[in-house]
């Protein structure tokens, strides 16, 4: 497998993004953060793609920050680079939100701190039925960052938050999916395969509305019901005319499959 700590291929319209550090459980180390914004700004221009799949190499998804570097800092009394590790962090997030493109986190083993926070930036969670999650920055003497506070707080509510953040235990596959974190679960042999299906159907859809959609419902979950009226009015009007429900529409009253995007 190369070297490289972030793997992005592109094949059938779909851009994988693949957390590439396995000796480590993929911890987010070196340049990964300044190369993971990076292949995601490319999945975001390249025409060829129309969904994003981010995932892990090996057994685990993310285990969160690289806590041998986080080490050595200390013991150099040296905090000078944190500052734009977390920065670069709300960038990939805040990005991954921002995009036009669907973002599907594949979530094929253990979540954990970042890594678990990275997953929910993600528009779309699944996960394989070996997959872990935990908030574990307390159990190292930290708070969550990569919008921790706020991603899993708008999923699950204060309460169980707090008592995620705060005791950091780890959770199942079965009870991440009870409590919303997770779309679904499928097995683990299958489990790329599965999301790649669902990734698919997706990148067949009509690009600019499925970016209109995913603008209002995340408008919808933060937003006012005003704001939202106002971006559906200037969403529809903006789709309406386009080729893509022009098609929809055709196909609809021929009883056909739509094409869009050709």
């Amino acid at each position: 497998m190369s070297t490289s700590p972030i793997l992005y291929t592109v094949a059938d319209r779909l851009g994988t993004i693949t957390l590439n550090r396995p000796e480590v459980m993929n911890a987010l180390g070196g340049t990964m953060r300044e190369d993971l914004l990076a292949s995601l700004e490319q999945a975001e221009h390249d025409p060829d793609v129309r969904c994003v799949i981010i995932t892990g190499a090996g057994s685990a998804f993310c285990a969160g920050g690289d806590i041998a570097s986080m080490v050595d800092m200390q013991n150099r009394n040296d905090a000078s680079v944190l500052a734009q590790r977390m920065t670069l962090g709300g960038k990939v997030v805040q990005f991954i939100r921002q995009m036009t493109k669907p973002v599907i986190a594949a979530i094929n083993g253990a979540a954990a701190g970042a890594g678990m926070n990275l997953a929910l930036a993600c528009d779309i969670r699944y996960g394989s039925d070996r997959a872990r999650f935990a908030e574990s920055f307390v159990k190292i003497g930290l708070v969550p960052d990569w919008g921790g506070h706020y991603l899993l707080t708008q999923l699950v509510g204060t309460s169980r938050a707090l008592e995620l953040i705060m005791t950091g235990d780890r959770i199942d596959a079965e009870e991440a999916y009870r409590l919303g974190l997770i779309n679904r679960i499928f097995p683990h042999d299958s489990f790329l395969e599965e999301v790649r299906k669902f990734a698919a159907r997706l990148a067949e859809g009509p690009a600019e509305t499925l970016a209109q959609i995913k603008r209002g419902v995340y408008l919808g979950a933060t937003g006012t019901l005003a704001e939202t009226l106002a971006h559906e009015e200037q969403a529809q009007a903006g789709v309406f005319l386009s080729a893509d429900a022009r098609e929809g529409m055709r196909a609809f009253l021929e009883k056909r499959a739509p094409q869009f995007g050709k």
